[in-house]
């Protein structure tokens, strides 16, 4: 089994919190990754499992080792009763790991009763910072079982996820559309990789409205399924694009659904460049947050064409990004990239494409991915 970059960052919060939540998407490794820390495991999605906890509350909670709690949205219950155990012994810290897949619903409970009293993580599928061949990741994406480690599962394993998700994660969790509207809605979100978010295409498309649309992305996005780049706002006297950009978080699954198959060239794929794009994107974002550095991600886009695939703030320093599926990039591409950074008043510029070589020369760089996230600070 591989290790975890998060891992480091997990036991560093459980020292300085009674609890941390470890969110993210099914099948990311979350219970594989807690239960490396656990003395005692529930999983509070089967009832049975409930039953156990409830019926030996007070050992449990009398144990020296971490509890690990997963699925905790199940047992709603489960919050208040923290609390008290929490507040009981306020010093005690690394106590409990709790687990789940759907951020919103943990996120409300763990807002209403867990306050001050919790660290949240993400952990994503595998990144490039734990695996070594890039471009396997690449077209395969980052679950552990869906081909990254081991040749052959890609796509099954991506198509299975999927059928998965729609017929009964996403309904399980309140997504009211039917398996049928969902897997379609699926496919055209693929088919709009790295474009402006157009609801009320995508509404027409279905037949739906475009406020249903959005609510039905907000359980996608909560499933950690997609992520919408919201863009960047600046007082510009230029006119900008306000509406978000639209990424599937995978890229395996993201090739999964516009049907790449297993040995196809994915370079010779026409969608190609948004599938690249997306996958730096979340390699660069996924690294932030491994090492416990967030930031706040945006994309930039002028009506007049000038842009930047992904513009990120952290503390005092702005970074413009732009992303090319070219190992020659041209002189051009770093003036351009070098006005949009005047623009937005960035202090870094930086173009990322598959050059051989990397070049960091103070505030601009041109880098290869890897070489990037491994030069980089806040990565």
């Amino acid at each position: 089994m591989l290790n975890r970059a998060l891992m480091s960052l997990l036991q560093q919060r459980l020292r300085q919190f009674p609890a941390v939540a470890l969110v993210g998407p099914r099948q990311s490794g979350k219970t594989t990754l807690a239960r490396l820390l656990a003395g005692r495991y529930f999983n509070l999605e089967a009832p049975e499992e409930r039953t156990r906890l409830d019926a030996t509350w007070a050992e449990v909670m009398a144990v020296d080792t971490v509890v690990v709690l997963d699925e905790a949205q199940h047992w709603p219950e489960l919050f208040r009763r923290l609390r008290g155990e929490i507040d009981a012994r306020r010093k005690q810290n690394g106590r409990f790991v709790l687990l789940g897949s759907v951020s919103p619903s943990l996120m409300r409970d763990v807002s209403e009763s867990l306050a001050g009293r919790m660290a949240v993580i993400e952990l994503a599928p595998f990144y490039l910072g734990e695996v070594d061949d890039l471009d396997r990741l690449w077209r395969c994406g980052g679950f552990p079982d869906g081909g990254v480690l081991h040749q052959g599962a890609y796509p099954v394993w991506q198509e299975n996820y999927l059928r998965a998700m729609a017929e009964r994660d996403l309904p399980a969790w309140g997504l009211p559309a039917k398996p049928m509207v969902t897997q379609r809605l699926f496919r055209m979100l693929a088919a709009e990789q790295g474009a402006i978010l157009n609801l009320s295409k995508l509404g027409q498309s279905l037949g739906l409205s475009h406020h249903t649309v959005g609510a039905y992305l907000d359980h996608l996005e909560g499933a950690f399924l997609i992520r919408r780049l919201p863009a960047f706002a600046a007082n510009l006297r230029k006119r900008l694009v306000k509406a978000p950009r639209l990424y599937w978080r995978d890229s395996g699954v993201l090739h999964a659904l516009l049907r790449l198959p297993a040995q196809d060239d994915l370079l010779a794929q026409p969608w190609v460049g948004a599938s690249w794009e997306g996958y730096v994107i979340e390699q660069i974002l996924t690294a932030h947050s491994v090492r416990g550095r967030p930031c706040d991600a945006y994309f930039f886009r002028s009506h007049d064409g000038f842009e930047a695939d992904l513009v990120l703030e952290q503390e005092h320093e702005r970074e413009v990004i732009e992303i090319k599926l070219t190992s020659g990039p041209k002189p051009e591409d770093l003036a351009r990239l070098g006005q949009v950074a005047g623009l937005t008043k960035a202090t870094r510029q930086t173009l990322i494409c598959r050059v051989r070589d990397s070049v960091f020369a103070g505030g601009r760089v041109v880098a290869n991915l890897r070489d990037y996230l491994a030069a980089r600070p806040g990565c």
